[in-house]
């Protein structure tokens, strides 16, 4: 009876579990920055492995288990740069094939930690991990423990040495030219920072780092460090310093080495690292056709957005004939978001209200394409109007062509426009746009479904929006969203074809853009988004855009001055006209008023007259009209006027 009631208790919190034999696939995915092991690739995945393994043996009915992922997901984000030296790995003992496997490594209760050294023959079972603390700086503490108990004839391939080094060592690289950086860096002998720092630098080149103990009093003394952790760095060309952090803590170090001119991420790809490594230390100026721009990573620049504004209205839309139904919608979304949000004024935005005004005033439900680019190029001469139609990276320029660019400026127009959006909430009043929590956001995901050239990268972009994007429920949210998603981004694609060398793909805003956006809290990197928020709001506000490098309008034709003031002084009338500022909408352009077009512009372009866009075609057949109507008239004045002396002289005979 006792034993019904234990069965019968123990099926009721099974069916409390949620059902999946698939755990692995519930738990832990392919998404995740570890690798999914089965009894199938176990065993070849850790005998004879180049790198050591650290596995997590799990069950997916397990609540501890379930309890556990979030963090043994965190460890393996916190360490992907270590892969290379140590893996990280984990196997469902709860899935039907792994029965066995699970057995045969002694597997007994969950979770169960195993340790694999490097290069384990066939017959390794691993080394299970008995500590009871299992938090993350702990786990980390012991793969550090598990490279540094490897002898240096069995020690990863990759694995750069761990033991700290002496004076006699060090002090003699002082003043010695070198192809790349060295990271001296000196702590206590009981702390790991230096070691994790060196890991973390695994996946880098350009820079070696090297661990030093406080209690070394000669390279203490000779390099005249008081404080620790430090770094002393030495720079190539033989100079030598100090090397400054806001705070003494890992990730700061890791990040201020990694951006460090001329340290780059190696690619992940083995089969294009000989290519990676040709990219490595060469100017960007030899790799692309483009001028260097130099920048300042502090500033956002206005050719950035004007540049995506030009890709994404005069190519990436442009290979639509015509736009109809939902995508219709979706783009005039799209150009009243960015003719309310788009900051500074200007001819840009003077183009985008045009747009804006003609879409929501045409009653067709279908428009061809070419009639968009039409007005986008100015065909109609209208004053103020103007798009530059060159493309022009500066803060989104990469060290070779096809690497950063347009992708890199939509996602700067819209944080842009997510923080013009905070700075002027009732922007989008009367739009159709108002009644969205986050319509920055949706308009954004709407158009990267539909528009976006790159499928696999709105497919990703969409995924992430399904899961999250509907809680966001103010503008603040707004912002971080987008921020959290373009670092998840980030981190995907890090270390991939697509990562620039020369920009590597890493945690934005870095510790020397915002020092007071990073944290650590129980061992590993957090953010204080508090003070990520305020960040983005300074970072992308009007205030911080450079026009530094923007395509400037075009100087309009100046007015035929009265032959009556040829050569003569101008009236008071005219002085006083001639200096009066612009109208609301005419911007000035350095310095030079904008005037209003109402006659032929130069070239045969056309007319612009009450509002309304003419060109040479329809001034013709204006003028053709005009000719045919006049002789029309003239016709019926000399039909009529026949029939009336007819009349007159018919009345006349009839009264004799």
């Amino acid at each position: 009876m006792a034993a019904m009631l234990w069965l019968g208790a123990a099926a009721a919190v099974l069916c409390l579990v949620p059902s999946s034999l698939g755990g692995a696939g519930r738990l832990y995915t392919e998404e995740d920055p570890l690798v999914i092991l089965s009894s199938g690739s176990l065993k070849s995945a850790v005998t004879n492995s180049s790198s050591a393994w650290l596995i997590q043996f799990f069950s997916s009915w397990c609540g501890h288990c379930i309890q556990y992922s979030s963090t043994w997901k965190a460890l393996a984000q916190d360490v992907k740069d270590w892969q290379d030296a140590v893996s990280v790995g984990v196997l469902d003992c709860a899935q039907e094939e792994n029965f066995d496997v699970c057995k045969d490594y002694s597997i007994k209760f969950y979770p169960t930690f195993k340790f694999f050294r490097a290069h384990s023959p066939p017959s390794e079972r691993g080394t299970t991990y008995r500590g009871a603390d299992r938090s993350i700086p702990s786990v980390r503490q012991l793969m550090v423990n598990v490279l540094q108990n490897h002898t240096n004839l069995d020690r990863p391939k990759h694995c750069p040495p761990l033991e700290p080094y002496s004076a006699a060592q060090l002090l003699p690289l002082l003043g010695q030219r070198s192809d790349h950086y060295t990271a001296i860096l000196v702590e206590e002998p009981d702390s790991y920072v230096g070691r994790e720092v060196i890991l973390d630098l695994l996946q880098y080149s350009g820079v070696q780092v090297k661990r030093a103990l406080s209690s070394d009093r000669p390279l203490v003394d000779a390099l005249k460090l008081t404080a620790f952790p430090s770094i002393y760095l030495l720079y190539p060309n033989g100079t030598h310093a100090h090397l400054h952090s806001e705070k003494p803590l890992r990730f700061f170090f890791s990040s201020l080495l990694r951006t460090l001119p001329g340290v780059q991420r190696r690619l992940k790809s083995s089969s294009t690292s000989s290519s990676g490594a040709s990219q490595v230390g060469a100017l960007p100026g030899k790799q692309n056709t483009e001028p260097w721009r130099d920048f300042d990573r502090s500033k956002v620049y206005m050719a950035d957005l004007e540049s995506a504004l030009h890709y994404l209205l005069r190519v990436e839309l442009a290979t639509h004939n015509t736009l109809e139904g939902e995508e219709l919608k979706i783009f005039k979304d799209l150009v009243t978001l960015v003719a309310k949000l788009y900051p500074g004024g200007g001819s840009v935005v003077k183009l985008m209200e045009t747009l804006s005004d003609w879409l929501l005033s045409m009653p067709l439900q279908r428009i061809p394409y070419q009639a968009v680019l039409d007005l986008v190029d100015n065909k109609m001469r209208i004053s103020g109007v103007f798009l530059g139609a060159e493309l022009r990276w500066v803060g989104c320029q990469g060290s070779r062509a096809g690497l950063r660019g347009y992708p890199c400026s939509l996602w700067t127009l819209f944080h842009v426009l997510t923080v013009q959006h905070d700075a002027n909430p009732t922007a989008l009043d009367n739009t159709g746009l108002e009644a969205e929590a986050a319509p920055v956001l949706q308009v954004m995901r709407r158009y990267i479904r539909t528009f976006f050239g790159c499928r696999e990268c709105g497919r990703h972009f969409e995924q992430a929006a399904s899961v999250g994007m509907d809680n966001v429920q103010n503008r603040e949210q707004q912002i971080l969203w987008l921020w959290q998603q373009h670092n998840r981004v980030n981190m995907r694609l890090a270390g991939s074809l697509s990562d620039d060398p020369l920009f590597p793909k890493a945690p934005w805003p870095s510790p020397s853009l915002c020092a007071s956006c990073h944290e650590e809290k129980n061992g590993i990197h957090v953010w204080n988004q508090d003070n990520v928020l305020h960040f983005l709001r300074h970072h992308y506000a009007a205030s911080n855009l450079s026009p530094e490098y923007s395509v400037t309008p075009p100087r309009l034709p100046a007015p035929p001055v009265p032959k009556e003031h040829e050569g003569g002084v101008r009236s008071d009338s005219e002085k006083k006209s001639s200096t009066q500022t612009p109208r609301p909408g005419r911007q000035a352009v350095k310095g030079e008023e904008r005037r209003e077009v109402v006659g032929v512009a130069g070239g045969g372009g056309g007319v612009w007259l009450l509002g309304l866009g003419f060109n040479s075609v329809d001034m013709s057949l204006c003028v053709v009209l005009y000719v045919c109507s006049c002789l029309f008239l003239m016709l019926l004045f000399f039909f009529f006027k026949v029939r009336s002396r007819r009349w007159k002289l018919r009345s006349s005979r009839l009264h004799v």
